[in-house]
This record gives structure tokens, C-alpha cells and sequence, in this order.
């Protein structure tokens, strides 16, 4: 694992990509735009067949700026640090504090990648990743940035804890379209290691995630519920969404509540009372409890009364 530092202190769990996969990366970006660059030229060369050698040489020397150095560095400030050869690689270029990278990061990749990858064949390039400690280019150290793997194989992946029961189906009406990529996956690995993380620190970064992630939906969250509740909740939201579109609008996910747990919840939180849904395994909220981010002082209180205690969270219950 990288050990990526945020501005709180806190260790990212992020794995930097290895030599061969960011070769691999480079080689299907290299295709693809010399494939593009030959083609434009050539369609140039017929155009400009009748202007002089002086103006022939100075459309060629910007069709290369254009197609080979600026293409690149317009790919990776769009995708934010995902190119065709890293999206196929399932490879991703963020900052050195695990943030997306933007125009100035691109511009010198790009234009360092122009000596250490173009003009010596990529020897520099493979050379400073193979010294560097992180896998990264002379490219990566002067724009601050890294390669990192997004796609992790699940065997070693950490489990996500699951949210609270009275959480579960809350926000089925909830728009995550607008939710991007990176930020789905630094809630993934907050949620996957706050348990590791200090009390005050955890609830720090759980309520700006839930912020970031109330503003991509357009709804805030809920009143009174725990941010890292309630990250939990959309995200295993999500995970059922995904689970009904690849097995079926029938498919039910183990969170998922029967009619009658639904029924039996309805009429718990009308007499005042916390559903506890029973399993084959044991009592699921269980599991949210040790899992469960708690504040210093009266914050710590105020997380404990509420993940005991339903809160009115202005969603209507899943019919």
C-alpha cells in the first residue's frame, strides 16, 4: 500500500500501479495516438499540398504539439487521470494526497512525458520506476501525482461494514447518477478503515464525504443521523442497485428487509422502539456497532443516542 497522507494526518490505503500494467497503459495510449497523428497528417499533407516547404513544416510541427502532447493532457484533465490505456489497465492518475489531479498536473505529465516516453523510447521513464519507491516517472515527481490501481481483486479488498438496520432501503428514491467515480472510492476505503482511524479524525472526514456526497445527490442528509451511517446506507443503496441491474429486478441482497421486516419496522418506530432483524447468522446491527464512527465528548453521546434511536430522517419509508 502507498502511504498517501491527507491534510488530517490520515494514511490512504491506496495501491500504487506496478511497472508492467503502466507499460501495458503507455503502449494502447501510444497506438492510439500515433494511429490519430498518422491519420491527421496525412489528411494534412493532401490540404497543404500546395502551400510552401516553409508552411508544410509549420502545420506539421503543430499537428504534433496538438495530437501528441496536447491530446494526451486534454484526456487526462477530462477523465481526471483515467486514459485509454489506464481505463483499460483499470489504472488511475490522482495527487500525491489521493485527490484528482487537474489541468496543471496533465500539462506536466504531458509535457515531461514528451522527453522521458516520446523522445527516448520510454527508457527514462521505465528507469524512474523502477528507482522511485511509489512506481513513479520523473513526470509523476514534478506534477506531484501517482498511478495508482483502481480496480483492487476482491480477495484483497476489506469488507464494508453494513449500515444500520433502520437505515436500510431509506434511500431508494435517491439520484446517484450524479455521484462521480473517485468519490464512490474514497468512501469505499473510509468506510473500510475508520475503525483504524482516530475518533475525532474519523468523524471529521465522514461529514465532509457526506457533504461531498449530499451535493452530488442534491439532497442533504438526514437530520440526526451519523455521517458514516449514513455513508454506509447510499452506499450499500447502491450496491443493491448493482446487484438488481446484473441478477434481475428480482434479485434480493442480503440487506434487503421482507414485506414483513418492513411491516415490523413500521410498527417499532410508531411505538418508539429500534427494530432488531434477526438473521440466520446472528443479529445483524451487531455488526454496525463495532463498526459504528463515534465523536469526542457530548458528539460521541449524541452518535450513540442515535444509532440506538431511529431519527426522523424526512425520507418516507420503501414501500
Amino acid at each position: 500500500m502507498s502511504a498517501l497522507v491527507t491534510g488530517d494526518a490520515v494514511v490512504l490505503g491506496l495501491q500504487p500501479a506496478k511497472l508492467p500494467s503502466r507499460a501495458l497503459a503507455v503502449v494502447i495510449d501510444l497506438a492510439a495516438v500515433w494511429t490519430a497523428y498518422i491519420l491527421v497528417s496525412i489528411g494534412l499533407a493532401l490540404a497543404t499540398a500546395s502551400l510552401d516547404e516553409a508552411a508544410v513544416m509549420a502545420v506539421s510541427i503543430a499537428t504534433f504539439l496538438l495530437v501528441l502532447v496536447g491530446a494526451p493532457i486534454a484526456v487526462e484533465t477530462l477523465s481526471h487521470g483515467r486514459s485509454l490505456g489506464k481505463l483499460a489497465c483499470g489504472l488511475r492518475v490522482v495527487r500525491d494526497d489521493g485527490g484528482p489531479i487537474r489541468f496543471r498536473h496533465a500539462l506536466v505529465r504531458g509535457a515531461i512525458g514528451v522527453v522521458e516516453i516520446l523522445m527516448t523510447f520510454g527508457v527514462v521513464a521505465c528507469i524512474a520506476s523502477l528507482v522511485s519507491a511509489r512506481g513513479r516517472r520523473v513526470g509523476d515527481v514534478f506534477a506531484g501525482t501517482l498511478v495508482v490501481r483502481e480496480r483492487v481483486p476482491a480477495a484483497r479488498g476489506m469488507v464494508l461494514p453494513p449500515p444500520p438496520p433502520w437505515l436500510v432501503g431509506r434511500f431508494s428514491e435517491l439520484d446517484l447518477s450524479g455521484v462521480p467515480g473517485y468519490l464512490w472510492l474514497a468512501i469505499r476505503q473510509y468506510l473500510t478503515r475508520m475503525r483504524q482511524l482516530d475518533p475525532a479524525v474519523s468523524w471529521s472526514m465522514a461529514g465532509r464525504l457526506a457533504g461531498d456526497l449530499a451535493a452530488c445527490t442534491g439532497a442533504p442528509a438526514p437530520q440526526g443521523v451519523p455521517p458514516a451511517a449514513y455513508l454506509a446506507a447510499v452506499v450499500n443503496e447502491r450496491q443493491a442497485r448493482d446487484a438488481r441491474k446484473a441478477f434481475g429486478a428480482g434479485h434480493r441482497t442480503p440487506p434487503d428487509r421482507t414485506p414483513e421486516e418492513r411491516a415490523q419496522q413500521d410498527r417499532a418506530q410508531q411505538d418508539g422502539a429500534t427494530p432488531r432483524r434477526v438473521a440466520a447468522g446472528g443479529d445483524v446491527p451487531g455488526a454496525w456497532e463495532g463498526a459504528r464512527v463515534t465523536g469526542v465528548g457530548a458528539a460521541g453521546a449524541a452518535v450513540q443516542g442515535a444509532a440506538q434511536t431511529p431519527p426522523a430522517t424526512g425520507f418516507a419509508p420503501p414501500a
